[in-house]
């Protein structure tokens, strides 16, 4: 069989079919994974196929070690044999690594050309830049560079495995370095960003340092070989092109503006804009904002436009326009996008009760179902808001969106007890205008307290008077009403006498207990009654009119429907008195 130096040119055709097929299976499933799920756009595909090369690149050293180990065995055998062999030249030193890296190029266009009829096909936005194919064939040149080189100096067994775990190690930590250092490895700054794109020129400097590199060292390792001044002073040209390339690299500041972007909108319900390799994820996050947009009319925070921006960027838009963040178009998404901006307009809750009031208005605006609670307040707020209407939701909403903000919410916003219900009588206070301080709950005033002769008595706190607001001043009891004129025919009694059959009010009814329906003579009602038949006119007045006060205190017919039950006054005071100051009408 013939032989090529040691290896069979029926080896060198199998090792290569079968390497071009393994690296084309690994391109494909490392740029697959490196995609940008959603992301229609050239500058995608590059950064996948770049991206790629952690995974291919350590195979490739690994053939390029297995080659150049075998072809380093074949060459010392020969050496044995023959006493006086003549030098190699440069050709027939570089011959091998070049066909190696002929090999790994097909591969890596293969992948290249796979992708591209995937993004012809689906319209991809932009161009394809070819500075970053020139830059990812590079990384792939210096990989294979390195295999060959660790092969020949270290011609072992495991060398190839060695070889492909060094790369992988090495590239890795240059990517994950610091700033400097991750441009000298063959990958693009991560994570990508579709407004921020890639840069020409870096990319240019970029493949400078790369085949500058893999020069050098290939030519060293050819000088080494031949021992040609030739191929040293070659070698050293090489050395000055890599220089040039990591000046540029480190010199090069990095790019913070995003560049400029058409973007793709959608007009209605509501106008939502996003990056043109984005515009597969317009109906769903039109869909998810059109909702929150509806539940935020009316209140400081409703929006009529929707923008994607880059995360990077500081600074507000215009009122009516929200900003938001998509980094892919994987599921769940719009959701993602819904929440953080629904984080972002609230500050965030200290409180934990507070914060579980909050959760469930959060969970209304995002469409989620509402959360169960951990304790008793909370769980009575989701069934006092879960049996809303969504009109009386969003009313609600924008009566206190302030709180919901400022994230002080508390019980008495969802129907729970009032600030006064638990308090003493002596300890309720109160602003003026029925407002607790830090409250859009009112507070109930106080009661003013009626004296002997039907007025409001006591200081201004006792009669329900908030600060600064003077108080009623006291009146004399209402005049005895003038009696009416007798029926004709009739005499009139004299004042304080009752005719018989005639109803005295708060008098006691015949008991039947005691038979005859007679009462007894020494019965208090009616020792009471007495006095009041031949007593004082004055006296008798006022007590029918605090009779009559506690009658119309305990018969609900007696007062409107939408009237508390403390706040009605007494008929017989007068006009200017039936109206305290302070007094809330209706709860």
């Amino acid at each position: 069989m013939r032989r090529h130096r040691g290896v069979s040119r029926a080896e060198l055709r199998q090792s290569a079919a079968v390497t071009v097929t393994v690296l084309l299976a690994l391109g494909l499933m490392a740029a697959w994974s490196v995609l940008i799920p959603g992301v229609d756009a050239w500058e995608n595909i590059v950064v996948a196929v770049i991206g790629s090369l952690r995974l291919t690149g350590p195979v490739a050293a690994a053939f390029a070690s297995w080659v150049a180990l075998r072809k380093r065995r074949a060459l010392t055998r020969r050496r044995r044999w023959a006493a006086r062999r003549p030098p190699l030249t440069a050709w027939q030193a570089m011959k091998v690594p070049l066909a190696i890296m002929g090999v790994v190029a097909g591969s890596f266009a293969a992948t290249v050309m796979v992708l591209a009829a995937r993004g012809v096909l689906t319209e991809q936005a932009g161009k394809l830049p070819p500075s970053g194919l020139a830059m990812g064939m590079a990384g792939l040149t210096l990989y294979v560079v390195i295999g060959w080189i660790a092969g020949w100096l270290l011609p072992w067994h495991g060398t190839p495995v060695l070889a492909a775990l060094g790369c992988y190690g090495l590239f890795t930590w240059l990517i994950t370095g610091s700033s400097w250092a991750d441009r000298l490895a063959p990958a693009t700054q991560e994570p990508y960003d579709v407004f921020q794109g890639l840069s020409a020129a870096a990319l240019t400097d970029q493949t400078l340092w790369l085949i500058g590199v893999s020069a050098a060292l290939l030519l060293g390792w050819a000088a080494l070989v031949t021992r040609q001044a030739l191929v040293l002073a070659g070698a050293g040209l090489a050395v000055l092109a890599a220089a040039t390339g990591v000046a540029r690299l480190v010199s090069a500041p990095v790019p913070t503006s995003a560049q400029p972007v058409v973007y793709s909108c959608q007009e209605w319900p509501i106008t939502v804009c996003v990056h043109p390799g984005m515009r597969g994820g317009l109906t769903d996050l039109g869909a998810a904002f059109t909702t929150v947009a509806s539940r935020l009319a009316g209140t400081p925070g409703e929006f009529t436009r929707v923008e994607q921006r880059p995360r990077r960027e500081r600074g507000g838009l215009g009122p009516g326009t929200v900003p938001v963040h998509v980094d892919d178009l994987a599921a769940g998404f719009a959701d993602e996008a819904v929440a953080e901006y629904l984080d972002s307009l609230a500050q965030k809750c200290t409180d934990p009760v507070s914060a579980g009031y909050r959760a469930i208005v959060m969970a209304w605006l995002r469409g989620d179902p509402l959360p169960p609670g951990h304790l008793p307040e909370h769980r009575y707020a989701v069934g006092y808001f879960s049996g809303m209407t969504e009109s009386q939701r969003r009313g609600w909403l924008r009566m206190y969106y302030t709180d919901f903000t400022r994230c002080t919410l508390r019980e008495e916003h969802f129907g729970g007890p009032r600030p006064w219900a638990e308090a003493a009588p002596g300890q309720r206070t109160g602003t003026a205008g029925g407002q607790a301080p830090g409250s859009h709950m009112p507070v109930a005033p106080e009661v003013p307290s009626t004296g002997a002769e039907g007025n409001p008595g006591g200081t201004a706190r006792e009669q329900g008077v908030p600060s600064g607001v003077p108080a009623a001043p006291r009146r004399p009891a209402p005049e005895t009403p003038a009696p009416l004129a007798p029926a004709p025919g009739t005499t009139a009694a004299p004042l304080g006498t009752a005719r018989a059959g005639d109803p005295i009010d708060g008098a006691p009814t015949a008991d039947p207990s005691h038979g005859s329906g007679e009462e007894r003579p020494g019965d208090p009602a009616m020792r009471g009654r007495d006095a009041l038949r031949h007593g004082d006119p004055g006296r008798r007045e006022a007590e029918r009119t605090r009779r009559e006060a506690v009658r119309q205190r305990s018969d609900p017919s007696r007062r409107a429907p939408h009237e508390p039950l403390v706040h009605r006054p007494s008929q017989y005071m007068p006009e200017d008195q039936r109206e305290w100051p302070g007094t809330i009408r209706s709860m």
